[in-house]
């Protein structure tokens, strides 16, 4: 009787882990019946199925995954041969066309490099390479990413992007690419250096010319001042002289003489000189 009720227990159990299965939060799962596909479960929880071989769960990957493409080769717009080096994130939103389609990762890995390569080097093709390697890249490869993802829907696959990690040049023709792409540098620097001294003559001359006129107004101003100042003073002369010619005669004399004689200076006078008639007054 012990005996029989263990292996009622061991059939038990065998029958409870061979049916009841749990779908974790990063997976999803296609019950198979006999190879047909039964339901898809893509909820985290406990689950329930026949024993195997009856029915079998297949498991697939829920979350973003990475597949990094090998270095191909590809042709810009202006004959300029590139070695692409990008990777893709996709994830699996259909597991049961996944499953019906591709079946495995290494095989939907093999159709995204096909599709990847062929939708990048389309879309490189009608770009220079000075597109790809700047700024525009990334519409570039936005582009790249729609067409890719419409064409992997088939496969219950999602492209979710499709990004270029680094663009080499070919090492036999890397030097003379480089030493083109220099000298066209080469040429804009020495075409702004060109207009940029064009236009420092422009400022110097025209700082030239403003300065000019500015130091020949003042010049013409200054005069004016300086004539009226003069012509103000003459009236000034005039009008004291009018007054009263002897005082102004007297003091005239007296500032001639403050100029011309100083402590070191002897003079010998005459007796009817004016100055000595004035000293011994």
């Amino acid at each position: 009787m012990k005996k029989l009720f263990a292996i009622f227990v061991v059939l038990v159990t065998l029958v409870f882990f061979t049916t009841v299965f749990i779908v974790d939060e990063t997976e999803q799962v296609v019950v198979l019946a006999f190879g047909k596909p039964v339901k898809t479960i893509t909820k985290p929880g406990l689950n329930f199925k026949l024993p195997a071989p009856l029915q079998v769960a297949v498991t697939f990957d829920k979350r973003l995954l990475e597949y990094d493409v090998p270095p191909e080769e590809v042709l810009s717009m202006d004959k300029k041969t590139l070695i692409m080096d990008n990777y893709v994130r996709w994830r699996i939103v259909d597991p049961l066309l996944f499953l019906q389609t591709v079946q495995a990762i290494p095989t939907a890995k093999t159709r995204l490099d096909d599709i990847v390569y062929s939708e990048l080097r389309q879309e490189l093709g009608i770009h220079d390479m000075v597109e790809i390697i700047t700024e525009t890249r990334d519409l570039i490869m936005d582009k790249v990413t729609a067409a890719s993802n419409e064409e992997s829907e088939k496969y219950g696959i999602e492209v979710v992007d499709v990004r270029i990690r680094r663009v080499d040049l070919p090492s036999e023709n890397e030097a003379s690419i480089y030493a083109r792409m220099e000298a066209e540098r080469n040429r804009k620097a020495n075409m702004f250096r060109s207009e940029g001294e064009e236009e420092a003559q422009k400022i110097r001359a025209k700082t030239e010319r403003d300065k000019t006129v500015i130091l020949a107004d003042a010049y013409k101003t200054s005069q004016e001042i300086r004539g009226a100042g003069e012509a103000r003073a003459l009236d000034i002369y005039a009008s004291s002289f009018s007054k009263d010619p002897k005082f102004y005669e007297f003091v005239r004399t007296l500032e001639t003489y403050e100029k011309v004689i100083d402590k070191k200076t002897t003079l010998v006078l005459p007796g009817d000189s004016k100055l000595f008639k004035e000293l011994t007054q």
